[in-house]
């Protein structure tokens, strides 16, 4: 199952999200984001929120539309993501895309990549992901990983979540060998493939892998 969640940052920003509708696909509103997937058509089957962020009129739609409504009241631990990212993990889903978690205000923005990490933490098999029009992020641990190029994203940065070791890169314009990134570390901003796949490697650490476009 792949669970497509959509929260309230800018619709501009979201994209095409047609091409994300998949037969095993669940989609889950988050807070705005409810309200966003009933304008593009889609009614989601789950919305987490405490809605402070929806008109009276909105509200009335959501609750006309959306059977599955998990309403929270605004002073709670979790943010409303966070609270629809877990369910997506406790139900099991191979992958959770995280669509409207960027623009807007940015600490929600770095709220949502500090999410990247939720599976890591739990030792889940789930792959998180960031999605909009100009970006997809992720998180990998150590291994060998295969990367395929995307003519609409070709641009690839590796930015450390921790100290990374022995880090190499085959089939990037700017290849590395077995090289130690440091937290704080900005070496790897903007490679890019010069073959249509490559592998990226290293022994210990966390990378956040963001492949974009201008």
């Amino acid at each position: 199952m792949i669970v497509n969640i959509v929260g309230g940052g800018p619709a501009e920003l979201l994209p095409d999200l047609r091409q994300y509708d998949q037969e095993n696909c669940v989609w889950v509103g988050v807070d705005r984001g409810v309200s966003i997937l009933l304008e593009k058509g889609i009614i989601p089957a789950l919305g987490f929120g405490d809605f402070d962020s929806v008109s009276e009129d909105e509200w009335r739609e959501i609750e006309r539309k959306v059977k599955g409504l998990k309403k929270f009241l605004p002073e709670k631990d979790e943010p409303d993501m966070e609270l629809a990212l877990n369910w997506g993990i406790e139900q099991g889903a191979s992958e959770i895309r995280i669509f409207g978690g960027t623009g807007g205000r940015l600490d929600h923005f770095l709220a949502n990549v500090q999410l990247l990490l939720k599976p890591i933490i739990q030792a889940s098999q789930t792959v998180v992901m960031i999605v909009d029009q100009k970006n997809q992020l992720f998180l990998k641990q150590e291994g060998i990983h295969p990367i395929h190029r995307m003519p609409k994203k070709k641009y690839i940065s590796f930015i450390p979540i921790t100290n990374v070791e022995n880090l190499s890169l085959i089939g990037f314009k700017y290849p590395l060998t077995n090289r130690h990134i440091p937290l704080g570390s900005t070496l790897c901003i903007s490679n890019e493939l010069n073959k249509d796949s490559g592998t990226f490697s290293f022994t210990k650490g966390i990378l956040l892998v963001i492949r974009s476009c201008d």
